[in-house]
C-alpha cells in the first residue's frame, strides 16, 4: 500500500454537486427542499449537504423500464404537494 493512490469519494455532497450527480439545477433541487418532494437532506449548521446515497434513492423512485411502467414510486415535481 505504500505510495498507492487511493481516491477520497465524498459521502456528503452541497446542493451545486448533488444537482449536477442528479442531472438537474440547483434552484430546481432547491426548490424540491422547500416543497419537501425531493430528496433527505442534512442541515450542518448552516450548510445543506446530501448523501449520495440519500440522492440516488431519491432517483431509483423514478425508475421504469418503460413507458407503461407504473414503477415503485414516484419522484414529484418541484412545486406545492396539495395534502
Amino acid at each position: 500500500m505504500d505510495g498507492e493512490f487511493v481516491p477520497v469519494v465524498p459521502r456528503y455532497v452541497r446542493t451545486p454537486d448533488a444537482a449536477v450527480h442528479l442531472g438537474l439545477s440547483a434552484r430546481t433541487l432547491e426548490k424540491h427542499r422547500c416543497y419537501g418532494t425531493g430528496p433527505a437532506f442534512h442541515k450542518l449548521g448552516r450548510r445543506i449537504v446530501y448523501a449520495i446515497t440519500d440522492l440516488d434513492a431519491w432517483a431509483q423512485n423514478g425508475r421504469r423500464n418503460s413507458t407503461s411502467d407504473p414503477g415503485k414510486g414516484i419522484c414529484l415535481s418541484a412545486r406545492p404537494v396539495r395534502r
